[in-house]
């Protein structure tokens, strides 16, 4: 299984930007894959995700903000950002897991997990893309 991002790049604040995860090799039906950020001093954090079924969770941080989509013939990971904001710089990764990993995740963005108990969730990760947003 590969998996690569791209589109990570400066924008200002206010800004957009679309990111994308190209995902081969994985062929399983029922998966959950996620967007991922890691500032500077920060410790990693869970941005988005969605799975098979088409269903999405955010982050409180990114809601209304950021929208998490896939092609699912081609897949590709998708995640739109709008109204960037300087503490949306970061690292950006993209990582697919079972389907289970998204039920994981919405307890973890509703604050009762901590990463470290949903990242094994995910099997395989890119290597990331940097989105800097500055004046």
């Amino acid at each position: 299984v590969h998996v690569m991002e791209s589109g990570g790049t400066s924008a200002q604040p206010g800004g957009s930007l679309r990111l994308s995860c190209q995902v081969s090799g994985y062929t399983a039906n029922f998966y959950c894959m996620g967007w991922f950020r890691q500032a500077p001093g920060k410790e990693r954090e869970g941005v988005a995700t969605i799975d098979h079924d088409g269903d999405t969770r955010y982050a409180d941080s990114v809601k209304g903000r950021f929208t998490v989509s896939e092609d699912n013939a081609k897949k590709i990971l998708y995640l739109q950002m709008n109204n960037l904001k300087p503490e949306d710089t970061a690292m950006y990764y993209c990582a697919v897991g079972t389907s289970g990993a998204c039920i994981t995740m919405g307890r973890y963005f509703a604050g009762r997990l901590v990463l470290q108990d949903v990242a094994p969730k995910f099997g395989y990760w890119g290597q990331g893309t940097q989105v800097t947003v500055s004046s």
